[in-house]
């Protein structure tokens, strides 16, 4: 599990942000705590998935990018559609995994300098 350096967090989690990704680093359950990551194939824009799910073996193994947190569903939408307008704003194109992957390698490429 990889966590975007630049997360985004939904307006009810901004005071809890560090709480938040405590609990689902170490797979404690929390209601109404959703993830937005990017997907596992190239046809999906993003992935919306419910905090809990990620307590999953097989989620906790896997190469998962989590990229936002939001607090309720509707909340996480809002969050996906700010992320679509940003790579939509930046690229002028809605391939958004290209995007937030490019994103995390210029952020390393920065670290190792």
């Amino acid at each position: 599990m990889r966590w975007y350096d630049d997360l985004y967090v939904g307006y009810n989690l901004l005071d809890r942000k560090r709480q938040v990704m405590w609990k689902i680093k170490r797979g404690k359950q929390q209601f109404n705590k959703y993830v937005i990551t990017l997907p596992f194939n190239d046809y999906d824009v993003l992935d919306i998935y419910p905090s809990n799910v990620l307590t999953q073996k097989w989620y906790k193994d896997s190469d998962i990018v989590i990229v936002g947190i939001a607090e309720g569903r509707e909340e996480a939408m809002d969050m996906v559609q700010l992320i679509i307008m940003d790579c939509l704003n930046s690229t002028g194109g809605c391939k958004v995994k290209d995007y937030i992957l490019n994103l995390m390698n210029e952020e390393r490429s920065k670290r190792e300098e």
